[in-house]
């Protein structure tokens, strides 16, 4: 396996059935971006793109995706950012780490989409989330 150093941005309307390495598909119309593992393992990685979810910014010729890349469901469990066109390695996390952030992830998107407390004004958590993430 080689690692990558950087990847660039196609945009698509819609992924293609063949994945080039360093090549990070984004399709605005179906709100994901695609690309290979940068380890090099050749797994794709699929992020949705959304408030609670990841996104990409584009700058100039180069484009950034916002929060890192965690594969911790594959073997090679890479930690990456894309910055940039950049790929800036990350440490591994831990097991506790891992479920720490699935946990912090289900909340995000339960406080986003109104599934806490359904037709009551959001609660406390509700709202020290959103205080504290701006969202």
């Amino acid at each position: 396996m080689t690692r990558i150093s950087a990847i660039r941005a196609r945009y698509v309307d819609g992924i293609p059935s063949a994945i080039e390495e360093g090549v990070l598909y984004v399709s605005t119309a179906y709100g994901t971006a695609v690309h290979k593992c940068c380890c090099g393992c050749g797994q794709e990685v699929v992020t949705p793109l959304g408030p609670t979810d990841w996104s990409v910014t584009a700058q100039g010729n180069t484009v950034s995706v916002y929060p890192s890349i965690g594969n911790w469901s594959f073997a090679c469990r890479s930690h990456y950012w894309i910055r940039n066109g950049q790929i800036l390695w990350a440490e591994q996390w831990s097991e506790e780490m891992i479920r720490y952030g699935r946990s912090r992830d289900r909340m995000a998107k339960r406080v986003q989409y109104g599934e806490l407390g359904a037709g009551r004004k959001p609660g406390f958590w509700a709202w020290l989330w959103r205080f504290l993430t701006g969202k």
